[in-house]
């Protein structure tokens, strides 16, 4: 069988061996996507091999690491009403792609469905799936399942159409947690996200991932989605809880000084969110608070 309905979106720098194995496993999937391959200037041989032994995919490389930013460019190259994102170390479950666009198919108001993740070679469930599954926002009945305030980019099919009526991922951010600028995007423009356990989205975390420079950028980000999209009551009183909360470390100052090095040009793009945004925003700050997925350490 084939499904036309959903182009695989990967994003890669300097992890060919673990990229290689995702693009034998999506090769592989029954549904046969499309999958287009932005190379952020890797010097491994990434773009190389690609080019060799997956002559049928698209490889883009833009010259410089664009983060984030490669999974707009390769959206700019996709003609399906649906694209599924996936990291080089994560890979999706055979047919949960045709699952993903049926759903969406019969939901116009559904933006994105994101999948249960499971850690290999263990098998285990990723700790986020927790944070996921008892998400504390309510939604319509017509969602296949929890509300989201957010999303992730290695385990989410989102509407094509959705992701550019809000431009993509904002390249202010670069990477790290830069789903949730683009979700609350979403949102304020009616969009719905869910959670769907039965996708399934498997990960085999990278040997080469630079953990502490990772909670840098995420805490940077997360500074920086308070500042652009928060009233300043909640900005503040976010800041001020991030402060008191996170590791007292260099990776943690470095967040605040890159944060505060960014302050012009965020203040200069600020748009706050109305009333019923920043309702479910708090909501899901409160939530988050005692999840171990999302703890600034590593």
């Amino acid at each position: 069988m084939t499904d036309d309905r959903t182009t695989v979106v990967v994003i890669t720098h300097n992890r060919r061996p673990e990229l290689l194995r995702t693009l034998h496993t999506l090769r592989a999937l029954p549904e046969r996507p499309r999958v287009i391959v932005t190379d952020n200037a890797s010097d491994d041989g990434t773009a190389d091999a690609v080019a060799r032994q997956f002559p049928e995919m698209t490889l883009l490389t833009p010259g410089r690491n664009l983060g984030a930013v490669g999974r707009n460019l390769a959206v700019e190259h996709v003609r399906t009403p649906y694209v599924a994102f996936c990291d080089d170390d994560t890979w999706w479950e055979p047919l949960s792609l045709e699952r993903a666009a049926d759903l969406l198919d019969t939901r116009p108001q559904l933006a994105a469905v994101t999948a249960r993740i499971v850690v290999e070679p263990s098998g285990e469930e990723d700790p986020v799936v927790a944070e996921l599954r008892d998400s504390p926002l309510s939604g319509p009945d017509w969602l296949p399942g929890p509300a989201l305030g957010s999303f992730l980019a290695a385990a989410t099919v989102m509407r094509t159409d959705a992701f550019r009526s809000v431009g993509g991922f904002h390249p202010g951010l670069w990477l790290g947690g830069e789903e949730e600028l683009l979700a609350t995007d979403l949102l304020r423009r009616g969009w719905w996200l869910s959670y769907v356990p039965d996708l399934l989205v498997h990960h085999a975390a990278s040997v080469v991932r630079d953990s502490t420079e990772r909670r840098t950028l995420g805490l940077r980000n997360t500074l920086w989605f308070t500042w652009l999209r928060r009233p300043w009551t909640s900005a503040v009183r976010r800041t001020l809880h991030l402060l008191c909360t996170v590791p007292r470390d260099r990776a943690s100052l470095r967040a605040f000084a890159r944060a505060a090095a960014g302050l012009p040009w965020v203040l200069r793009q600020r748009q706050p969110v109305p009333p019923s945004i920043e309702a479910r925003l708090r909501t899901l700050e409160r939530a988050r608070r005692t999840s171990t997925a999302r703890r600034y350490v590593g």
